[in-house]
């Protein structure tokens, strides 16, 4: 097949699994990653790369640390990039990086990011890693720096992704017509299979055990609430060590530097699309518009229909970002196919802003399995939030590399925001859209946020701290169901109406 010599091409991916004692430090596991992608390619190319470009890292974070790998593995790069928090960085980083390619700005890119969050939780002040030497280089920005929550939100008591993300669940659940019980079985069902596929990757998997429906869903000591419906085994970790990286590099540079072809896996098409941004604000808090049309753009670009994909590998934090996505391309939760090529993020191991390039590691290691496949991964940012999608293959791009314009699709989305009321205006009746019920580690239930509405269509965030309430809430599914709100100085509360 005849392709422009500026196709983006990815020649190399590397994974490091570190379980050693010893606290790890992520510069050292992304600079270990980015040898072993360097090494897959099969011939020298490290004298090329012009580019190094790092997603955030969250858990014992490094200054400039593109630049700090850049020199731990000797490259030179041109450009050091180093991006905001977003679990969607690593595919965002093909589209945008893969375009500076296409346009002849840039020849050879390496991708490498990396987590030390089980290294972090051992740290103490004894054993501390040393802070490492100051670095000549100051590196370049690219990605949405916004927060993913707003004040409204953060009044409300919403702080992290495990508290947040169960509140879609509870629109989902509603919308199925299921209790919170109910639910977290169902979901028993749903991750099981990510479990399998952990398993069957022990060298990379933080969790390569397989679980049944039930281990996964039944609430026990070891298995404990955390925000209804999940308990723990049903939460993304990030507690891990683990780092991987990939090398991007023109068609034609590949060739000129002897990549050996079996290598090459192609980036058909990418794109990137938000939901409205702060959660309180959309229409629908149990579906994701941003997936939906940055799933359809890149299939249409490379003329696909989601029957012609072989894997995928859907960003999985959390179960409703997974619902989502099969919600988005109107797919069967029971498909044969399967959606995690890695067993996904609370199994194989969630590392930061990084998990996506381990699944484009595994992504590519399964096109060069099956050179005429194609599989489709997402990487998601925030709160079901910021979605970068892309078809891979080891066939070439038959409608070539394609980057569909987002614009009006976004502005169709942004154009969807509710208003949310101000707290002093937030009095009065209104109905749950979502709730979680979170628990106290030891004492059960404690306290409920919830996204409610106003008769005049505006949202508010609000909390209820009275443990019997949050008893109560657990037991049957409330969304839908009529509350009073009151506003403060601090936050809005609810009661029940």
């Amino acid at each position: 097949m005849v392709f422009s010599p500026r196709t983006p091409v990815v020649v190399g991916v590397g994974e490091l699994t570190h379980r050693g004692k010893g606290a790890a430090d992520p510069i050292d596991l992304a600079s270990a990653a980015a040898r072993r992608a360097l090494q897959d390619a099969g011939a020298a190319i490290g004298h090329r790369i012009d580019t190094v470009a790092t997603p955030g890292i969250l858990l014992i974070p490094r200054d400039n640390p593109a630049s700090r790998i850049a020199e731990a593995t000797g490259l030179t790069p041109k450009h050091r990039i180093s991006c905001p928090v977003g679990g969607n960085t690593p595919q965002y980083l093909v589209e945008r990086l893969g375009n500076r390619i296409w346009r002849g700005d840039s020849d050879a890119v390496l991708v490498v990011g990396a987590e030390c969050g089980a290294s972090a939780r051992r740290i103490t002040s004894t054993d501390a890693p040393l802070e490492p030497m100051a670095i000549a280089w100051r590196d370049e920005s690219l990605g949405d720096a916004r927060p993913g929550l707003s004040e409204p939100e953060m009044r409300a008591g919403l702080h992290w992704p495990h508290e947040v993300y169960p509140i879609f669940e509870s629109a989902m659940a509603a919308r199925a017509g299921r209790t919170f019980d109910e639910q977290r079985r169902w979901l028993g069902s749903l991750m099981a299979p990510f479990t399998l596929e952990a398993s069957r990757h022990p060298e990379q998997s933080w969790f390569p055990r397989a679980r049944s429906a039930d281990e996964l869903s039944g609430v026990s000591p070891v298995n404990r609430m955390v925000c209804e419906p999940y308990p723990k085994l049903l939460n993304s970790i990030i507690a891990v060590d683990m780092a991987a990286a990939f090398v991007l590099l023109a068609a034609e540079v590949a060739e000129e530097l002897g990549v050996p072809r079996d290598r090459w896996v192609f980036p058909w098409s990418a794109a990137t699309c938000n939901d409205v941004y702060y959660p309180v604000q959309r229409p629908d808090l149990g579906r994701s518009a941003g997936i939906r049309a940055a799933g359809g753009a890149v299939l249409a670009a490379s003329g696909l229909s989601i029957d012609d994909v072989t894997w995928f590998d859907f960003y999985s934090c959390f179960p409703s970002a997974v619902e989502a996505a099969i919600e988005a391309f109107d797919l069967d939760t029971a498909d044969a196919r399967g959606f995690t090529v890695t067993g996904g993020l609370p199994y194989h191991g969630g590392p930061g802003n990084n998990y996506v390039s381990h699944s484009i590691a595994e992504m590519v290691r399964r096109c060069r399995s099956a050179p005429d496949a194609v599989g489709l991964l997402s990487g998601l940012g925030w709160y079901i939030t910021k979605h970068s999608l892309g078809l891979w293959s080891a066939t070439p791009p038959p409608t070539g590399w394609q980057t569909p314009d987002m614009v009006r699709a976004q502005s169709a989305i942004d154009a969807t925001s509710l208003a949310v009321a101000p707290l002093a205006d937030a009095t009065g009746k209104a109905t749950i859209d979502g709730y979680t019920v979170v628990h106290d580690r030891d004492h059960g239930p404690s306290r409920v946020p919830v996204f409610a509405r106003l008769p005049d269509g505006r949202r508010v965030a609000a909390r209820n701290d009275d443990p019997e309430v949050a008893m109560a809430m657990s037991k049957k599914m409330m969304v839908g169901y009529p509350i009073t709100v009151r506003g403060g100085d601090e936050h809005v509360e609810f009661e029940l109406s």
